[in-house]
């Protein structure tokens, strides 16, 4: 197993300035309709039909139930999208990125790396997102599948297996990038959208009186007159805003102002008159809360939405699908989860990455969801309470950015944010009332995942302690050596280790065993930075430490995996000769053994032992030749 101590990051203070992007303005705002707002572009599948449905209790809804809840959605997508993630968060980016990790990277180089409630912050929201990206193409495709019903009650049966097959099929296609299909997604999602407004349209004409619903009264007086019932409507509601986290999550891939303003002139109206479109059907036609969204649609052009919503489904679900693997690879270069095999699946973008284990951990985990809960309706009652985490962690971690990063007053940072944490824990409170119905599962998924990332971040931090105690300091080690002389072998060694300052075990046991030294020793370690890229000036940096020993450091940013050769390569602009072929690096590899006096209890050991044992080889991490590795295994007690 390869040194865990090498998964120890280092953060730095310094960040890079953003490279200029190269696509046009308008082709990132085409581009984010696909991949930022096929999420809440499907919503209008289930949201408006759950909400009344929780409101009439089955039964059929009010005309009061209806211009209340109507009220709500448009508001939460007014107050919660618009305001709290368009017009605020999107401004607190990393050199250009976005997330909750990249909250979490802002707020540690505010306050330091060891504030415990900054690092659980971080634990909490990437793993309620994980639990958002199993609900979703679950949710997603089931409620589009769930149309053909309308078309004929023949179809029923054929829904659970049909849905089954699409979410096969979506997975299975990742390892071979989407590259190629994602040029289709932001055109498709273009007349996606222009079918929802033109849906609502035709129907907000015949029940014009629907749009006095803008006014947020109705939704005060619906939320005042119900009571629980209302209170669970309200968790419903929630459904109409799930996917506003992908508007940060990927700030990075299109920038802040053309993801505003495909939001504030193309996908908000077009949602809204949606909704509104729904609402004024159903003022006429309590019954149609059947399913309402494809009702609006005339009989002859019911299954080619079908199928057109089908296609947008897929389109959330690969999108949701993407983040999970870029949240992944930065929870791995922020040591929260250990080293995975991650492939890049395109030669020209730089976010086309492929994590096999997550990939096929989430199609079991959807799998399992789809059969289940067997119907969208089902699902939503699990839906909401992942997403409203989300966003309560993300409100209290943006209030740390703003009064340690931006460094706002105490008062201006508490006037900005505690609206949006209200509004954000009253639909959490909402949504709690579902746990029993299936609001279980995201909390037992996020629950697991959080305490993963905390064994293994207590783990690594241990183990480095641990093996530090007993380390001998690198300066020292030069020194015995100028008087011993050990035998001379040509060639450059690399030895990597997560303590420049201390001996790396490596080469602690090459001169132990093998009782030689080659002409270049070079003492490697691999920081991350918390910034998200960086640019090759000053990726990497070399001094002499005596004779024939030099000590280099290679920063990456923390969406990047280290490419040792290459930053090696780097170094002969400053004067180091670098032969590939004529280079050996050496890695430690460490065998674990659970204690019973540790500093974890006997579990956490073993588990930490488990995902120690599960990570990815280190040569393939770093990228580095097969042919040139030396392997030294140690035995360590944790």
């Amino acid at each position: 197993m390869p040194a865990i101590a090498q998964d120890r990051t280092v953060l730095s203070e310094s960040a890079p300035k953003p490279a200029a992007h190269g696509s046009g303005f308008w082709t990132l705002a085409l581009g984010s309709l696909g991949v930022v707002y096929g999420d809440i572009g499907t919503s209008p599948l289930y949201a408006l039909k759950e909400s009344l449905s929780a409101a009439a209790s089955g039964g059929a809804p009010t005309r009061e139930m209806v211009f209340g809840v109507v009220s709500l959605i448009l508001w939460a997508l007014i107050v919660i999208v618009s305001v709290k993630y368009v017009l605020f968060i999107l401004r607190a980016d990393n050199n250009g990125e976005g997330g909750t990790l990249t909250l979490m990277a802002l707020a540690q180089r505010a306050l330091g790396h060891n504030v415990f409630v900054i690092g659980l912050l971080g634990m909490i929201g990437a793993a309620l997102f994980y639990g958002d990206a199993i609900i979703t193409p679950a949710i997603s495709v089931l409620s589009a599948v769930e149309g053909l019903n309308l078309a004929t009650p023949a179809f029923e049966h054929y829904v659970l297996p049909l849905s089954l097959a699409i979410l096969v099929g979506l997975f299975a296609v990742q390892s071979r990038g989407t590259a190629r299909v994602a040029a289709w997604f932001g055109p498709i999602m273009v007349l996606w959208f222009a079918l929802l407004a033109l849906g609502g349209l035709r129907h907000i004409a015949d029940q014009p009186g629907i749009v006095a619903a803008l006014s947020p009264t109705y939704g005060i007086a619906f939320l005042a007159t119900h009571g629980t019932a209302g209170l669970f409507a309200l968790g419903a509601v929630f459904l109409a805003v799930t996917g506003a986290e992908a508007l940060y999550a990927d700030l990075g891939h299109f920038g802040r102002r053309p993801i505003q303003l495909a939001w504030l002139f193309f996908v908000l109206p077009s949602l809204g008159l949606n909704y509104l479109g729904q609402g004024a059907m159903l003022l006429l036609s309590p019954d149609a809360i059947e399913n309402p969204f494809f009702l609006l649609y005339p009989d002859w052009a019911l299954l080619p939405m079908v199928g057109m919503a089908t296609v947008a489904t897929i389109i959330a679900s690969q999108a949701v699908i993407t983040g999970a693997f870029s949240l992944t690879q930065q929870a791995i270069q922020l040591g929260l989860l250990p080293r995975m095999d991650i492939r890049w699946t395109s030669e020209t973008e730089r976010g086309q990455i492929y994590v096999p284990r997550v990939n096929w951990l989430l199609l079991a985990a959807v799998i399992f969801l789809v059969v289940s809960f067997k119907t969208s309706s089902a699902l939503s009652h699990a839906y909401g309470l992942a997403v409203t985490g989300t966003m309560v962690v993300t409100a209290v971690m943006a209030f740390f950015v703003v009064r340690y990063f931006w460094r706002w007053s105490l008062w201006a940072s508490v006037a900005v944010i505690a609206p949006f944490l209200l509004v954000d824990t009253i639909f959490l409170a909402a949504n709690a009332l579902k746990i029993p119905q299936g609001g279980w599962m995201p909390l037992v998924v996020g629950a697991g995942l959080v305490v993963v990332m905390w064994t293994w971040r207590r783990g690594t931090r241990i183990l480095f302690e641990k093996t530090r105690k007993i380390d001998v300091p690198l300066a020292e080690l030069v020194a015995m050596l100028r008087k011993s002389h050990p035998h001379r072998v040509r060639g450059t060694a690399v030895f990597l280790t997560s303590d420049p300052e201390t001996a790396p075990a490596a080469l602690l046991h090459n001169l132990k065993h093998n009782k030689v030294l080659h002409e270049q020793n070079v003492i490697l370690t691999v920081v991350i930075q918390d910034a998200p890229r960086l640019d090759d000036e000053g990726r990497v940096t070399i001094e002499p430490i005596g004779e024939s020993f030099f000590r280099a450091t290679m920063a990456c940013g923390y969406m990047e995996t280290p490419d040792i050769p290459r930053a090696l390569a780097l170094l002969r602009r400053q004067g180091f000769k670098f032969d590939i072929m004529a280079t050996s690096f050496f890695v430690s590899r460490r065998s674990l053994r659970p204690s019973a006096h540790g500093g974890m209890p006997l579990w956490q050991d073993k588990l930490f032992i488990g995902l120690a044992k599960s990570a990815s080889d280190a040569t393939d991490f770093f990228r580095i030749p097969t042919g040139r590795v030396v392997e030294v295994g140690t035995q360590v007690t944790v």
